[in-house]
């Protein structure tokens, strides 16, 4: 047996090793029988059988059976009862949904049947309840509107919200689930407006590609005239908010020569959307205008000072005018521009100014021409204003960049002492008090005009952030009224 077994062990049939070529082959084959077993596989869900016949009342009318395989997310769709007729219709696609990407559901299409179960009878919310709930296969009879081409080129229109939306705060919707929520500030691309109440739109950064509804410009404005609907208008500023804002005592305006020209539509107490676009800065035009609000205790005069003494050749200061004699080291030009009163009030008369006032009887004014000439010197011109001159700035000529500076208020400030904060040492409790609401009302009053908010810690911290918004509003692509674009 032990010589038998030897001679097996080296028979050179056994012992003969295999190719190359053998391995590869033996190689491919396996591959392909692998590739053979899992192209015989369906994976695609099981769906039902379709039905043998339709229903008799049926016969006559062109039926589409419409089979949508959903997981969790919305099928896509808002529905309606037709007030004369009593069907129920398709009334939405929402784009991107999974009823539009099928591309076999339109509106006005008549939906007969859910999944073998007759639905003519049923309430709106009734039918959406069970197509919410239906995970997996739907199975929809339908009976085709006349047009099916409804399929458009998607909308190019932006939209920032100048308010917040909860939809399932809103009883007027036609479909909770269906509606987008957004905040102020967030910027919309409208897909759809072909129906005059409710938009479907996108909000612009989302990975979600599915459109929601938004209500219209028209929708809600009627909701804010509503009385059982929370009013949008927003808060004015109190003069006592206000009281230690101003480095100077401005005069009440109302009725005087000076006022202001009639503001925009986006400065209007109503408030819903303004169309927006992209704008890019090129460097062969006008640097924007830099406008910093602030509020009580913000202290916005030294920030900008501070930032345009450490680059003076590239940021600069609108030079005002006053009606104060000139002291010995004052230069004309440089750091008032002095003129008589007389001249003065004629330049209020002429509406020039976009902010002035009295201190000490004296005037002292900033004028659009200060302005224009930073700007023509290709500098970066940073004016501190009342948000009341922003009626004046806000125009394509200056595409004005606001930021509004807020100090930051500790709630155990005012028992520090040696604080590194900007706030001064001693102040009360009162005075926190009054801060925070000045801080509260400038925000509801003039915040969706803002494109930045700065909160103040420290002036050197401050003076860090503000460099670094200015040289992205040199270089970055930022979304502005669709009016300053058109004009450049």
């Amino acid at each position: 047996m032990e010589e038998d077994r030897f001679s097996c062990v080296e028979s050179p049939a056994i012992c003969l090793r295999p190719s190359y070529d053998d391995i590869l082959m033996l190689w491919l084959t396996a591959i392909l029988a692998a590739h053979d077993t899992v192209a015989q596989k369906n994976f695609d869900p099981v769906l039902p059988p379709l039905p043998d016949e339709v229903d008799d009342e049926l016969e006559e009318e062109s039926v589409k059976i419409v089979r949508l395989v959903k997981n969790k997310e919305p099928l896509g769709a808002t529905i309606r009862r037709d007030e004369v007729t009593g069907a129920v219709l398709v009334a939405r696609i929402m784009r991107g949904g999974a009823a539009d990407r099928s591309g076999l559901v339109h509106v006005g299409d008549e939906l007969r049947e859910v999944n073998g179960n007759l639905i003519i009878h049923k309430r709106p919310d009734e039918i959406s309840q069970i197509l919410s709930q239906s995970q997996g296969s739907i199975t929809l009879k339908i009976i085709p509107a006349v047009a099916e081409e409804y399929r458009l080129k998607e909308s190019k229109v932006y939209l920032r919200a100048l308010f917040d939306y909860t939809p399932f705060e809103d009883k007027a919707t036609p479909c909770q689930e269906a509606g987008l929520p957004f905040k102020r500030g967030d910027i919309l691309q409208v897909v759809s407006q072909d129906d005059a109440t409710w938009w479907q739109a996108k909000r612009v950064g989302d990975s979600n590609l599915r459109a929601a509804l938004i209500p219209s410009t028209q929708f809600q404005e009627r909701n804010l005239h509503s009385p059982h609907t929370p009013s949008l208008l927003t808060l004015p500023l109190s003069p006592s908010g206000l009281r230690r804002s101003f480095c100077l005592s401005r005069k009440d305006r109302q009725g005087s020569p000076g006022e202001p020209r009639i503001p925009d539509s986006a400065l209007l107490d109503f408030l819903i959307y303004e169309e927006v676009t992209r704008y890019q800065p090129h460097p062969s035009e006008r640097p924007r205008l830099v406008v910093l609000i602030g509020s009580l205790g913000a202290r916005i005069n030294e920030l900008k000072q501070k930032v345009i003494a450490e680059n003076p050749c590239h940021f600069g200061v609108a030079v005002p005018h006053t009606t104060r004699a000139k002291k010995s080291h004052e230069r004309e030009g440089v750091e008032y521009n002095f003129i008589t009163k007389q001249a003065f009030e004629a330049d209020i008369q002429s509406n020039i100014f976009i902010e002035y006032g009295e201190y000490k009887d004296h005037f002292y004014g900033t004028s659009l021409e200060a302005i224009r000439s930073v700007l023509d010197r290709n500098k970066i011109c940073l004016v501190d204003v009342q948000p009341e001159a922003l009626k004046i700035l806000w125009t394509a000529e200056f595409k004005p960049y606001v930021i509004f500076v807020k100090p930051r208020i500790h709630e155990s400030h005012c028992k520090r002492h040696g604080s590194s904060s900007s706030l001064s040492v001693g102040i009360t409790e009162e005075d926190l008090q009054e801060m925070r609401q000045s801080a509260v009302l400038m925000g509801e009053r003039y915040g969706h005009l803002v494109d930045r908010v700065l909160v103040k810690e420290d002036l050197a911290s401050a003076c860090v952030e503000l460099r670094d918004i200015l040289q992205r509003v040199e270089t970055e692509v930022h979304w502005v009224p669709i009016g300053w674009a058109r004009t450049t």
